[in-house]
């Protein structure tokens, strides 16, 4: 078959979290028709499900949900999500802006519903192959398994690719998650495997998710020691005021795209405390309560190791014996301990690793980033008339939005109208040459 006898998609979409579900909506929405498919390696829609506590509610407004930034009328809105389920009247009595993480959780579940006709879960594109035609790129073929089956390979061709992989968690060099040493995205499911109440947990990290699972913890099993291992002083309040919160808003994606590299880094810097290795005051001011209490009882079951690193981990048959440095002195105390989980964060996945051929036509940046346009396509060398659109690895040319909510309904539609244009300039091209 040729490459012009084979069926072609205007668009493929790698991934399917919010930010592709995001996407999917905003094609509907849209007033021309735009063939599109998803492939999502995920049996169903989840989105980190391994940190789905009960009680951890959203940092994020509700109103800054899949569509309302971008079309407020939108029958996809979290609004329209309460009205159906029937708790409209009920979460407007509720007088918050930040529903629970499991009702979110609950509403993307429910407008991922509404697309099973073109998303495939347990497709994992594994390449990406750029189809020429006369010279120029004009096509990609996304090659997928299906099913988990490594022999088990189909391909489907494309005019558009929106590459949406989401987070990685990361882990400190050295370190393999495993039986007894856990990454705080997998903690949910790793809790439920445990066949007894731990002695003792150490959690590494310093930021919501480190606070999040040592919460949890010490409210779960309330026999355990939880040891709480970062190297700041103490936790750092997130930064939600309502003037800092303006680094989310849409135009500031212009601006921060438009800054000069120094002005980029100066914004990040300034901003960080907004969103990295950050907690939610009120839960700050609960573990100190709880840890101020249990000196007063003269019983520590919540210990807080401030100004201190993990330095030496050691596996045994049954547990882990874990050396805390206390970075001011560089004194020892060695732990043993049933599980280590490490709230060390994430990085965004790198679109590159998956478009394998295709990526040989991408631009880089001095620093080996990818170069993005404003309308988050890659820019490609002048052959390839096909476009590549990024969701989440951004951050380095349009802001610290980049892998958050805040501006995914926006996002999302910026990239409809780029590809609907060069969609109709195509079909223009086409029909003045016949």
């Amino acid at each position: 078959m040729s490459p012009s006898e084979k069926h072609v998609h205007d668009l493929v979409g790698i991934g399917f979290g919010p930010s592709n579900l995001a996407l999917a909506i905003a094609l509907r929405e849209h007033g021309e028709p735009i063939d599109a498919i998803f492939f999502e390696k995920q049996p169903a829609f989840g989105w980190h499900r391994g940190m789905l506590l009960e009680g951890t509610t959203m940092q994020v407004s509700f109103l800054k949900d899949l569509v309302t930034m971008r079309n407020p009328a939108s029958e996809f809105g979290f609004l329209s999500y309460l009205r159906e389920r029937g708790r409209l009247v009920d979460f407007i009595n509720h007088k918050t802006m930040f529903p629970s993480r499991m009702e979110f959780h609950d509403y993307l579940e429910w407008a991922a519903a509404s697309f099973t006709d073109e998303v495939e879960y347990g497709s994992e594109v594994v390449a990406v192959t750029p189809v020429t035609v006369d010279g120029a790129v004009e096509y990609f073929d996304v090659v997928v398994r299906q099913g988990g089956c490594s022999d088990e390979l189909v391909t489907r061709r494309a005019r558009n690719l929106v590459v949406a992989v989401g987070l990685e968690p990361v882990l400190p060099k050295g370190v393999m998650s495993g039986e007894r040493v856990w990454h705080s995205e997998e903690y949910l499911d790793r809790l439920s495997e445990l066949k007894a109440e731990p002695r003792r947990v150490v959690v590494v990290g310093a930021g919501q998710s480190a606070a999040e699972v040592t919460d949890h913890l010490h409210t779960t099993f309330p026999a355990t020691e939880v040891c709480a291992v970062f190297t700041k002083y103490g936790y750092t309040p997130a930064d939600d005021s309502s003037f800092a919160n303006r680094i989310f808003d849409p135009e500031a994606v212009e601006h921060f795209y438009t800054s000069p590299d120094n002005v980029k880094g100066m914004l990040k810097d300034y901003h960080a405390s907004t969103n990295y290795s950050v907690v939610d005051l009120d839960l700050i001011d609960e573990l100190y309560r709880r840890h101020y209490q249990e000196k007063v009882r003269g019983v520590e079951r919540l210990r807080i190791m401030n100004a201190s690193r993990l330095a030496e981990v050691a596996h045994g048959d049954d547990r882990v014996r874990a050396t805390v440095e206390f970075l001011p002195t560089g004194e020892r105390t060695v732990l043993e301990t049933d599980v280590i989980v490490y709230a060390t964060g994430y990085r965004p996945g790198d679109p590159l690793t998956l478009l394998g051929e295709a990526g040989e036509h991408c631009h880089r940046l001095p620093g080996g980033g990818l170069r993005i346009e404003r309308d988050y396509r890659v820019a490609t060398t002048d052959e390839v008339r096909c476009g590549i659109y990024v969701q989440g690895a951004t951050e380095h040319s349009h802001g610290i939005t980049s892998t958050l909510l805040s501006n995914t309904a926006v996002r999302a539609g910026e990239i409809v109208e780029s590809i609907a244009a060069r969609l109709r300039a195509g079909r223009t091209s086409y029909a003045l040459s016949r």
